[in-house]
């Protein structure tokens, strides 16, 4: 990080006399002559057996270029995303905590990472997209996603509501990449349910949080896909929750073996009982209502993908 760059914000993140987390604010990064597409970034943590669908979907979508943090993983994970042929694809080791003891303040690893890419890397970008490995950017419509962000063109900060996805059946982790494999979602995108994930442009940002941005030219204002803008804390409206042009397809459960273990583990934090109550509350209110999606597949169908076969022999020409 270019320290003489970036200052902090505190915002009460557990509640009243609680551990605080810290906010990172760029000042502006600056934009290289000629900068053009869109690339990814991710924090991840052993998805070994995951991360190379996720790669090769988002190429076929058209991005050439990931940035990865890796946090920890001990099960090769970062090997395989080195080994991937398609596109631009940088690792990074980032295992790390940081905090002042007093204050008691936290400074999320996830934040902190986007930060670090959007201050070494976005200048080179017309937009950066924030997601995790469970999550993919489908098109709905065109065969690329910087064709479907061509409607929002004049804008610098899309969100994208989570659309969460069950285990479709599936008991143990499927053979099958997961646009074909899981194709039962929730019908709501209320609540628990909703959260979003943002695609932005990296030389417009002045604040980061995993979940919402802030833009110079936009404020702490957001537009959807289809152009609609809100406030950030007004997202929520059911005007502004639209999937018509662009859809973030949240593989959340995966199978139910994936389900358990998932239980089991803690992130940044949280506690592996909180993080438990959270998953169990979102899966009841997923399983109260689910309805068939194959929208990634639709997407890849579009693409010239014709079943899941061709999707993992798919070579980028």
């Amino acid at each position: 990080l270019k320290s003489s760059r970036i200052e902090m914000r505190f915002y009460n993140f557990f509640g009243r006399n609680r551990q605080k987390a810290a906010t990172m604010v760029n000042g502006r990064t600056t934009s290289r002559p000629g900068r053009s597409g869109i690339a990814i970034v991710a924090i991840m943590r052993d998805e070994r057996r995951h991360i190379e669908d996720w790669l090769r979907f988002h190429s076929i979508a058209g991005v050439e270029n990931f940035f990865l943090y890796d946090d920890g993983s001990i099960d090769g994970t970062p090997g395989v995303a080195d080994e991937f042929f398609g596109a631009n694809v940088r690792v990074f080791p980032w295992k790390m905590s940081s905090y002042f003891k007093a204050p008691d303040i936290y400074f999320s690893r996830q934040v902190l990472a986007y930060c670090h890419a959007i201050e070494n890397f976005g200048g080179a970008f017309r937009w950066m997209a924030f997601i995790d490995i469970d999550e993919y950017i489908v098109p709905q419509k065109h065969k690329t996603i910087l064709d479907a962000l061509d409607g929002v063109s004049h804008y610098t900060n899309l969100s994208l509501p989570w659309t969460m996805f069950g285990p479709s059946g599936h008991i143990e982790p499927p053979s099958v990449p997961a646009p074909y494999a899981f194709t039962q979602r929730a019908s709501r995108r209320e609540g628990p349910l909703l959260k979003f994930k943002c695609i932005v442009d990296p030389a417009d940002v002045v604040e980061v949080r995993v979940h919402k941005f802030r833009t110079e030219s936009m404020g702490d204002r957001s537009c959807n896909d289809v152009g609609v803008v809100l406030e950030n804390k007004k997202r929520v409206n059911k005007d502004f929750i639209s999937s018509e042009v662009i859809q973030l397809n949240h593989y959340y459960t995966r199978s139910k073996s994936e389900i358990a273990k998932k239980l089991s583990s803690a992130v940044s934090g949280a506690t592996p009982a909180m993080r438990a109550r959270a998953i169990r509350e979102k899966i009841n209110l997923m399983e109260a209502g689910m309805v068939l999606d194959r929208s990634a597949e639709g997407f890849l169908s579009r693409a010239g993908v014709k079943d899941h076969e061709a999707f993992r022999s798919y070579a980028r020409k």
